[in-house]
């Protein structure tokens, strides 16, 4: 029963560790499957399983049990027939992995806005890094032009993230469509850079911007005085500078950030 039901591709085939497994396939993959051998099957629901995030060719050997030379085939066949798509990942530039035709891929496997054709857009990150900071900029001379208490220019100086998103979106700068989320990307590049700082206030359900009652907001500074030659440096703001030793992993003499450095 089970052998006719899975060949009229009403079954999925899964395997574990105890063995096969059977689930009902919706009427949609069903049919879209109709005509394919078991093998061929069980690729396809391996690669359904993997979502928006894909899966290699070697876990997908594993998880079939499957020759390489079989797996490769059955790709193949399955890409003619537009039901899946290789898609490459910017974690690994020499592979790819696979996923439903129909499937958006992940932004851990696109890069998300800053990639394109797994190659990282810098100048465009840095239009972007201008624009937010310039805002920034503007609402606190704003502020400050308002002649009002020290305490109302300081407060009316900051802006949401939302407000930021809005005004980059108005700008018309970017081609792809960028989330709050790129957005909070660029501006903590910018607190990085000592540029902007940011507070979180307590905000009220539904507030355009607010995530589980919290709202984030920036501004930007000044520094009072000038850093010191040693902050200037890469290892002055390295995150992992604690990590970092000759002959490891991360080390100086790897550092792209410390070539950039001395190079200018």
């Amino acid at each position: 029963m089970k052998t006719r039901v899975l060949e009229e591709g009403q079954l999925d085939l899964l395997r574990n560790s105890s063995g096969l497994l059977y689930r009902m396939k919706d009427a949609q993959s069903a049919s879209k499957m109709k005509g394919s051998d078991n093998q061929e099957k069980l690729v396809y629901q391996i690669i359904e399983d993997a979502g928006n995030k894909g899966i290699w060719t070697r876990d997908m050997r594993f998880k079939s049990n499957l020759p390489l030379t079989e797996v490769n085939k059955i790709l193949k066949n399955l890409e003619s027939k537009k039901l899946i798509k290789a898609v490459k990942s910017v974690a690994a530039s020499k592979k790819k992995v696979y996923m439903l035709y129909n499937v958006q891929p992940d932004r851990s496997v696109t890069g998300g806005a800053w990639y394109s054709d797994q190659d990282f857009e810098s100048e465009f990150v840095e239009v972007l890094n201008q624009q937010c900071f310039k805002f920034l900029q503007s609402k606190a001379e704003v502020a400050r032009d308002s002649k009002q208490s020290p305490m109302i220019q300081r407060n009316s100086s900051f802006a949401t993230s939302h407000e930021v998103w809005k005004y980059i979106c108005e700008l018309g700068i970017s081609k792809v469509d960028l989330s709050m989320e790129d957005i909070e990307t660029i501006l903590n590049t910018l607190i990085y850079d000592g540029k902007v700082e940011m507070t979180i206030i307590a905000a009220k359900e539904g507030t355009v911007g607010s995530v589980d009652g919290q709202m984030k907001l920036f501004r930007g500074v000044n520094p009072i005085i000038q850093p010191t030659g040693l902050v200037k440096t890469p290892c002055g703001l390295c995150p992992v500078f604690d990590e970092c030793h000759e002959g490891g992993e991360i080390s100086p003499s790897r550092c792209i950030y410390m070539t950039e450095w001395l190079n200018f």
